[in-house]
C-alpha cells in the first residue's frame, strides 16, 4: 500500500526527457514506482490528470537563510513548486560568527538580515538552529567567503596575512565537515571585493577536495564582464573546484549582446576540464544595495566607517564626484528604483527611481544617492533596471544554465516594494518563457530540477524515479503563471497545485497546509 499516488499526469522526470502519462508512487518520502498503479494499492489517491508531475523545483540561488526564522513557511516558495533552497550566496552567510567580528558580520549582512538570532558560531550550529523550525521547505547551505574573511581579518582593505589565509581556510573547512553543499563570493561587496584570484583559490580548496561547488557573484558585471567570469574560471584551473557563475547577466546598454561572448567562453571551459556553468533570474532587473554603486574605498572598513564617511563633508563631495562622472554609464539614476530602506525621510520614496528622487528633494541625482545612504544609515535596497530582454533569452536558452531567483522574500503580502523575483521566477520561466517558445517545457523543468541538483552533486534529488526523495510539484501548464511585477510585487504565483516535500504535501489546491517537513540537506548525496 502506498502511502500517496498521484494518478494520470503527465510526468516530466527533470532530465529534459519528453512527458509520459503515469501515476507515481510514493512510500516512506521517496517514489516508489512511475507507472500505473491500482486504485486499491493508495491510502490516498490524487487525480491529477491534464496537470504537470516533475521534481521539485532547487533554487540554486537564494538569500533566504537570513530571513527563514521569520517566515520558515516559504509560501512564495511553496506556491511556486520550489522544494529546496540553496543559500549563503554571493559571499553572505549567517555564519562563521567569530566573537571578537560578530558586529561586524552582522553590519556586514544588514540588509538581508531579518532579526536573525545569532544564537550559533559554525554552520552545524545554523542548521540544527534552522531545523527546529516549522520548515515548509528544504535549505541547503553554502559558506560565504565574507562572512569567512571577516571571520579571520575584519573588514580591512588589504591582502590577508598567511596566518588569516590560514584561518579563513580552516573555518571553510570547518564548514565542509559540516556538510555544507558549497562555498560563495560575492566580489562586488566589500570586504570581499578586497580579495584577489589567489586568495579566493586558496579558501576554495577545502570545497574543492570535498566535491562541493564555488558559487560566485563576480567582479564585475558590466564593462569588465570578460575579465571577471575569467577570474572565475581561473579558480576552477587552480584549485579544481566546480565554479557556478552566480545570475549571469550584462548589465548597462553599452554591454548588452555580451552575453553570447561569456557563454562561449564557458563553454570552452568546459571543453578544456574546468567544470563552469551558471543560473540566472528571468528579469531585466537585478536588487541589491545602493552601496553596491559606491567605489570601494568608500567601503573600505564596512557599513560602520562609510556611516562615518558620510558625516564629512570631504568625503560626500568625493563620492557625489566618483557617482557624477559615471552617471551615464555604470551609474544609471532613471534605472535606480529605491525598494526598501528603514524608517527615515527616504522611505517615503519607496518605488521611485534615483532620478525622480533627486526632482523630489532638489538635488543632483548623485548627491540623491550620497544623501540617502547618509540619512537612512548606509541601507538602502535597490533595484536596477540594466539589463536587455534579448540577453535574458539568449542565457535561458543556454544548456548549461540552471533558473535561480537571487530571492529572500518568503511571506506575503509585505512592505516595501521588492523585486518580484522572490515570488514569481519559476513560474515566469514555466509560464511566460515556455509560451514564448525560449524554451519546450521539458527542458524549462529540466533547469530547475535536474541541473542544479546535478552542479550540487545529488543523485536522489531533482527527479522522478524509483528510489528519489518525492520532492514534487504538480502544476497546470496552462495556467501556470507569475503575476508579481515591479509595480506590484506582493503576489503569489499561480498555476501549482501540488508541492510535497518527501511525499508530504506542503501546498494544496492553492493554499499552505501548515505541514512542515522541512530539512537541512547537505553537500553531495
Amino acid at each position: 500500500m502506498y502511502d500517496v499516488v498521484l494518478a494520470g499526469g503527465t510526468v516530466l522526470d527533470g532530465t529534459g526527457a519528453p512527458g509520459t502519462v503515469a501515476d507515481v508512487a510514493v512510500e516512506d518520502g521517496r517514489i516508489a514506482l512511475v507507472g500505473s498503479v491500482p486504485r486499491t494499492q493508495a491510502r490516498r489517491r490524487i487525480d491529477v490528470t491534464g496537470a504537470v508531475v516533475c521534481p521539485g523545483f532547487v533554487d540554486l540561488h537564494s538569500h533566504a537563510d537570513f530571513t527563514v526564522f521569520g517566515t520558515p513557511g516559504a509560501l512564495t516558495q511553496i506556491a511556486q513548486g520550489v522544494t529546496t533552497l540553496v543559500t549563503g550566496n554571493c559571499g553572505f552567510s549567517p555564519f562563521p560568527v567569530v566573537p571578537e567580528h560578530e558586529d561586524e558580520l552582522r553590519v556586514h549582512a544588514g540588509f538581508l538580515d531579518a532579526d536573525l538570532p545569532w544564537e550559533w558560531s559554525g554552520a552545524g550550529e545554523y542548521a540544527a538552529a534552522v531545523e527546529r523550525l516549522p520548515l515548509g521547505v528544504n535549505l541547503a547551505l553554502q559558506v560565504g567567503h565574507g562572512a569567512v574573511r571577516i571571520g579571520a581579518m575584519g573588514v580591512a582593505d588589504r591582502a590577508p596575512t598567511p596566518a588569516e589565509l590560514d584561518r579563513m581556510r580552516s573555518l571553510v573547512a570547518e564548514a565542509v565537515a559540516d556538510g555544507v553543499a558549497g562555498l560563495s563570493s560575492g566580489l562586488i561587496y566589500a570586504p570581499a571585493s578586497y580579495a584577489r584570484a589567489e586568495e579566493l583559490a586558496a579558501v576554495a580548496e577545502p570545497v574543492a577536495a570535498a566535491g562541493r561547488l564555488y558559487s560566485t557573484h563576480i567582479r564585475d558585471e558590466g564593462d569588465g564582464l570578460d575579465e571577471a567570469v575569467e577570474e572565475a574560471l581561473e579558480v576552477g584551473r587552480r584549485t579544481g573546484v566546480r565554479v557556478q557563475v552566480s545570475h549571469l547577466k550584462a548589465v548597462g546598454p553599452a554591454n548588452w549582446g555580451r552575453v553570447g561572448r561569456v557563454l562561449q567562453t564557458l563553454a570552452r571551459a568546459r571543453r578544456d576540464g574546468v567544470d563552469a556553468h551558471g543560473d540566472q533570474y528571468p528579469y531585466t532587473a537585478s536588487s541589491t544595495t545602493l552601496t553596491a554603486r559606491l567605489p570601494g574605498w568608500a567601503m573600505d572598513g564596512g557599513v560602520a566607517a562609510l556611516r562615518e564617511r558620510l558625516e564629512r563633508a570631504e568625503d560626500r563631495d568625493k563620492l557625489v564626484a566618483d557617482l557624477t562622472a559615471r552617471t551615464g554609464t555604470t551609474f544609471l539614476p532613471e534605472r535606480i528604483v529605491l525598494s526598501d530602506t528603514p524608517d527615515g525621510p527616504y522611505r517615503a520614496h519607496l518605488g521611485k527611481d534615483l532620478a525622480a528622487i533627486a526632482g523630489a528633494v532638489g538635488l543632483s541625482p548623485a548627491e540623491t544617492a550620497v544623501d540617502l545612504l547618509r540619512r537612512q544609515r548606509g541601507v538602502a535596497s535597490i533595484i536596477s533596471h540594466g539589463m536587455a530582454e534579448d540577453d535574458v533569452r539568449t542565457i535561458l536558452a543556454d544548456p548549461a544554465v540552471a533558473v535561480a531567483s537571487d530571492g529572500w522574500i518568503l511571506d506575503c503580502p509585505g512592505a516595501g516594494t521588492p523585486h518580484p523575483r522572490s515570488f514569481g521566477t519559476f513560474a515566469r520561466v514555466l509560464g511566460h518563457y515556455v509560451r514564448a517558445g525560449v524554451l519546450d517545457l521539458p527542458t524549462a523543468v529540466a533547469k530547475m530540477t535536474s541541473l542544479p541538483a546535478a552542479r550540487l552533486g545529488w543523485r536522489d534529488r531533482g527527479v522522478v524515479r524509483p528510489g528519489a526523495v518525492a520532492d514534487l510539484a504538480v502544476f497546470d501548464p496552462a495556467e501556470v503563471a507569475d503575476p508579481s511585477s515591479y509595480d506590484a510585487p506582493w503576489q503569489l504565483a499561480r498555476g501549482v497545485s501540488y508541492t510535497f516535500l518527501a511525499g508530504t504535501p506542503v501546498w494544496e489546491n492553492g493554499a499552505a497546509t501548515g505541514a512542515a517537513p522541512g530539512r537541512v540537506v547537505g553537500g553531495r548525496r
